[in-house]
């Protein structure tokens, strides 16, 4: 997938995969515990001050960075970011995040800043592999990268493979996905097809039969798209943030928006909210549901929600006056 610049885009991962190890310093900030509700206003007020307070504290900068990149303000997140990695040179996970909002910012730019980020963006991911070769979703993000980007960047799919090969023992699951992705690259969409399947044999939870769904929707296989959904949300939800990216992935296609609204509702009244899936962009997603339907009521309140807890969320600013007029 490319975005409107023609920049491949590099954080394009299925949510399963997103980190969600923290820290011990971090987990025990209260600020980790906000964004990991969606309160990130709340979030970075309290980081602000931390990092303020004391300024080499590189744990608190990422978490920052990670708050700004939540609603799309790169620059302020590259700026923490960084800081984090000059603190702390030798943390894969900080080197990771700065290369995934490196990886945003290049896809919201033009096409001369973005080949620069792109570049930036290859060493943070090689580097995190190399710091901990065990680090999966470092090892998921260069994959992703690899496939994406042309081979004048860096990009390759045998490289891609390689990752693969390093995940088959480590996380077979995620080797499978990966195979996928180099599969849809080359338009082989038998074989993406079955190592899609092939992931759910490995690992048959909610997360690896939504990126079976996300699959059928870019495929325009819809029907098969919801009956993934519907193996996804049936039972005990691994992980939490499925939920989200299944009643997403409905509003997307404006397929059966009554399970899209029942899905995100579900998940915001889980108490099992985590910073892979923010509460805000779930109340938003939840809005643009409602607007589907033409409850412009239901889907003002949804959005009110979202900018609640993200006043910069500009998506949420925009659909409610669109919904006021």
């Amino acid at each position: 997938m490319r975005s409107v610049t023609g920049i491949p885009r590099i954080f394009l991962l299925p949510l399963f995969c997103i980190i969600t190890a923290i820290s011990s310093s971090a987990a025990s900030n209260p600020a980790a515990d906000l964004l990991a509700s969606g309160r990130v206003d709340e979030s970075i007020a309290i980081l602000q001050k931390a990092v303020s307070d004391s300024p080499t504290d590189a744990a608190s900068f990422n978490l920052l960075c990670r708050a700004y990149y939540s609603y799309g303000d790169w620059d302020k997140g590259i700026s923490a970011c960084e800081k984090a990695v000059a603190l702390e040179p030798t943390n894969s996970l900080y080197h990771l995040w700065l290369g995934r909002i490196y990886g945003e910012k290049a896809d919201n730019s033009n096409v001369f800043t973005a080949g620069s980020l792109a570049k930036k963006v290859h060493t943070e991911f090689e580097t995190a592999v190399r710091l901990n070769p065990e680090n999966v979703e470092a090892r998921s993000d260069l994959s992703e990268f690899y496939v994406e980007a042309p081979g004048m960047m860096g990009g390759g799919t045998d490289k891609a493979e390689a990752q693969a090969q390093a995940l088959e023992k480590l996380f077979p699951a995620k080797a499978h996905w990966i195979r996928a992705r180099i599969a849809e690259k080359k338009k082989d969409y038998p074989t993406a097809e079955k190592e899609y399947h092939e992931a759910i044999q490995s690992r048959d939870n909610s997360g690896t039969w939504v990126d079976l769904a996300s699959y059928y929707r870019h495929r325009d296989r819809l029907p098969e798209m919801e009956d993934a959904i519907n193996h996804a949300v049936a039972g005990k939800i691994d992980p939490a943030e499925a939920l989200m990216e299944a009643g997403e992935t409905l509003v997307r296609t404006g397929r059966n928006l009554p399970k899209a609204v029942e899905l995100l509702r579900r998940y915001l009244n889980s108490g099992h909210l985590v910073e892979e899936a923010p509460a805000f962009k779930a109340h938003y997603q939840l809005g643009t549901a409602l607007e589907k339907q033409g409850d412009k009521k239901g889907a003002a309140q949804e959005y009110s929600a979202a900018l609640s807890m993200a006043k910069n969320f500009s998506k949420a600013k925009e659909a409610l006056d669109r919904v006021n007029r």
